[in-house]
């Protein structure tokens, strides 16, 4: 898979940035991460990345994105790009040095789980269409990368996360898959709730000791961009 990829910058160990469900690299564009060197993708069916019938679980989203990487990363994601960095995490531990995971697309709850098979036939005969009306108001340019996204990529990646043989997107399988995670993990949340849960799981025993969760519950879905200088600063001033 020959990902669209944007580079920048020169120091310290590499951030590798990526976006959520139906975006690409561009979302990224709002936070200044002054000379650290950067690494952007458009995942598999995203942005300026081709678009192949199948392909779409987090592991093989992860999997597209070893080329790229020559050295371990901070891996950062957003909403399903969380699932996608755990993913490399913990089936390539030894390229992933961090995580850092932003209102992640994994823990669903008993009440949201019971919506994922309406959602994903929705997703599947109507596309992005259907992504707009469970996701309610986007940012802008948001907005423009998701009706720009193929709608069999939306449902695909859909059913990756949460349907597919190996999906941990639901609580019980979130608990069962991230217990793999051996590398320190900074989760930020909006949902008091969910950052509830992550603690509980990233605390030892469960998790690595330099694990942090920190909860913004006056942010919504797109937290690092409502606050980017705010998050830029909290992932820098982290001592990996």
């Amino acid at each position: 898979m020959n990902l669209h990829v944007e580079t920048r910058g020169h120091e310290g160990p590499p951030l590798l940035l990526v976006h959520g469900w139906g975006g690409d690299h561009r979302v990224w564009h709002a936070l200044d991460f002054g000379e650290r060197r950067v690494i952007a993708p458009d995942l598999r069916g995203h942005g300026r990345s081709p678009a192949p019938a199948t392909g779409y679980r987090p592991a093989d989203l992860a999997r597209d994105l070893l080329p790229l990487l020559d050295e371990p990363v901070v891996a950062i994601g957003h909403s399903m790009g969380a699932q996608v960095v755990t993913a490399l995490a913990v089936e390539h531990p030894e390229l992933v040095s961090a995580l850092v995971v932003i209102a992640p697309a994994y823990g669903a709850d008993v009440a949201e789980e019971r919506l994922i098979p309406g959602r994903l036939a929705a997703l599947r005969a109507d596309g992005a269409a259907a992504a707009l009306r469970q996701l309610g108001p986007l940012p802008g340019p948001i907005t423009e990368q998701l009706l720009a996204t193929p709608g069999h990529v939306l449902a695909e990646c859909y059913a990756g996360m949460y349907t597919e043989p190996g999906a941990f997107g639901v609580r019980r399988e979130s608990e069962r898959y991230l217990a793999g995670r051996t590398c320190p993990v900074l989760a930020v949340h909006n949902v008091p709730e969910a950052a509830k849960w992550e603690a509980g799981l990233s605390r030892p025993p469960l998790g690595h000791p330099r694990s942090t969760t920190v909860v913004w519950p006056e942010a919504g879905h797109f937290l690092h961009l409502e606050h980017p200088a705010t998050f830029v600063d909290l992932v820098l001033s982290q001592s990996w």
